[in-house]
C-alpha cells in the first residue's frame, strides 16, 4: 500500500505527498495539462516544443541544468497526446533546489528569440531523424490521420508539419505558454525522503506566490464512429515489407481499458506472447511483431504491427493476425494463459513502485485521471478481468469496420 497525503494551493496547484525513508533522494514530478492535442491544427508540436523551451532558461534563472547537477541532481521530460511531464530526483538535503528551479520556470520562461531559434532547430533535427530518415519512420505521420479524421490525435506530439514550428513566432509562444503552463493546470507529487509538512512549506514558499491563470479552455471535437474498413498501401525502399493494424477503443478511464489490456499482454506478452509463439517461432510469417494499446485519455487505439519474413505475402500476414485475434474468442480454456499475464502485471507493477520516480510519476497521472488511489487499485482491476470480459471486448473493438490497415510494401530488390 502506498500512502499519500494531498492539499491545493491557493493558486490551485495540487500537490501529493509519499514519504519513503528508505531511500536518501526525492523524486519531484510536475505534470501539466497540455499535449499536443490542446494545439491548434495549423500550428502543431508546440506542447513538445515547450519541452525543449523549458530546458532553455527561465526569468531568473539562465541555466536549468547545472545548478540541479551541482547538487546532484538529475532530470528528464516528456511529451505525449494528453500531457507534458517533468521530473527530477535529488538528494533530500538538496530539495530546496528542485523547489527554486522548477517554481521559476512555471513562473515564466526566457522568452527570448535566441532560445528559441536554438530549441526549434534541435525539434526539427529530432523530427528528420525520427520519422524522415529511419525506415518506417513515417508510419505514425500516415496512420494517425488514416484512424482520426477530426480528433486532435489525428498528428502525432511532434507535430504533423515542421513547417508550424519553422514559423511559429515568440508572441505565439508566450501566448501558449501562460494559456496552459498555470498552477491551476499542474499537478506536483513528491516521493522519497520529504515529509508531509516540509513538502507543505517549501510548496508555499516556492510555488505559492505564482498567480492562477486563466487556462485555455478545452473543446475537442469527438471522433465520429469508424463504420467502415480503410486501408492504405504504401511503397517504399524498406529491408521488409510490414503490416500496421489499428482499432479504436476507448478512452484510458473506460471500463474496457483493463480488459484490452490483458488482451495485448495474451497477444504480445514478451516471448511467451501468442503472436511470438505462433506467428514468429511458429508459423514463421513474422521476423518481430508487437501489440500494444496507446492509453490515451481520449478514446485511443489498439496497434498490432509487424514486420514480415522474406516470401510472405501481405494478405497471408493479415490472415493469420486476424485469425489468431479470432482464436481468443473461440477457445474456452484460455484461464491458465490469463492468470500466467495476470501474475506478471501484479509483479512488473509492485516492482515498478519501488522507483520513488515511477511512483511520483503514477501519482500525478493517476490524480489527473480523477482518483490517485488507482496507485494502489490497478492490480486489483486488471486481476478482476474475465474470460467473458475477454470475449466482449473482442467482439466490441475488433471489427474489420473498425480498423485501419497500413500495407507498408518493400520496394528492395534482393541481391
Amino acid at each position: 500500500m502506498i500512502d499519500y497525503k494531498k492539499f491545493t494551493l491557493d493558486n490551485g496547484l495540487r500537490v501529493l505527498v509519499h514519504e519513503d525513508n528508505s531511500t536518501p533522494l526525492v523524486a519531484m514530478n510536475i505534470l501539466y495539462d497540455v499535449g499536443s492535442r490542446d494545439e491548434d491544427p495549423e500550428m502543431t508540436g508546440l506542447a513538445h516544443l515547450f519541452e525543449h523551451l523549458m530546458f532553455g532558461g527561465s526569468l531568473n534563472i539562465p541555466d536549468y541544468d547545472t545548478p540541479l547537477q551541482l547538487v546532484g541532481g538529475e532530470n528528464n521530460a516528456f511529451t505525449n497526446n494528453d500531457i507534458t511531464n517533468y521530473y527530477l530526483t535529488i538528494p533530500s538535503a538538496n530539495i530546496e533546489t528542485g523547489f527554486w528551479l522548477e517554481s521559476d520556470r512555471m513562473l515564466e520562461l526566457d522568452f527570448s528569440q535566441k532560445n528559441l531559434d536554438t530549441q526549434r532547430n534541435v525539434v526539427i533535427e529530432e523530427f528528420n531523424q525520427r520519422y524522415l530518415n529511419q525506415p518506417y519512420g513515417e508510419v505514425i505521420l500516415k496512420m494517425r490521420p488514416l484512424a482520426y479524421k477530426i480528433h486532435p490525435y489525428r498528428w502525432p506530439a511532434i507535430g504533423r508539419d515542421m513547417a508550424h514550428i519553422k514559423n511559429i513566432n515568440i508572441d505565439q509562444v508566450k501566448d501558449f505558454f501562460f494559456s496552459h503552463y498555470a498552477p491551476n493546470n499542474a499537478i506536483m507529487s513528491l516521493t522519497g525522503n520529504i515529509g508531509f509538512d516540509l513538502a507543505y512549506k517549501l510548496s508555499e514558499r516556492w510555488f505559492g506566490p505564482i498567480a492562477k491563470r486563466e487556462v485555455k479552455s478545452r473543446n475537442l471535437p469527438v471522433e465520429p464512429e469508424q463504420t467502415e474498413e480503410r486501408v492504405i498501401t504504401i511503397e517504399k525502399d524498406v529491408p521488409s515489407t510490414a503490416l500496421y493494424k489499428v482499432w479504436h477503443i476507448g478512452p484510458r478511464t473506460s471500463k474496457d481499458f483493463y480488459t484490452l489490456d490483458l488482451i495485448t499482454d495474451i497477444l504480445a506478452g514478451g516471448e511467451s506472447g501468442r503472436l511470438q509463439t505462433k506467428l514468429v517461432r511458429g508459423k514463421k510469417l513474422f521476423s518481430e511483431i508487437n501489440a500494444y494499446l496507446t492509453s490515451d485519455i481520449d478514446p485511443g487505439l489498439i496497434i498490432v504491427q509487424g514486420k514480415l519474413m522474406k516470401g510472405v505475402s501481405i494478405k497471408q500476414a493479415e490472415d493469420s493476425v486476424n485469425e489468431l485475434i479470432l482464436d481468443l474468442r473461440r477457445e474456452n480454456q484460455i484461464e491458465d494463459e490469463m492468470e500466467k499475464v495476470k501474475n506478471k502485471f501484479e509483479s512488473s507493477t509492485v516492482f515498478s513502485n519501488t522507483s520513488i520516480l515511477n511512483k511520483a510519476s503514477n501519482l500525478a497521472y493517476f490524480e489527473l485521471l480523477g482518483n490517485p488511489e488507482l496507485i494502489n487499485n490497478e492490480v486489483k482491476k486488471y486481476g478482476n478481468v474475465s474470460h467473458g470480459m475477454v470475449k466482449e471486448a473482442l467482439d466490441k473493438y475488433f471489427t474489420p469496420q473498425n480498423c485501419s490497415t497500413i500495407n507498408y510494401i518493400s520496394t528492395r530488390k534482393e541481391n
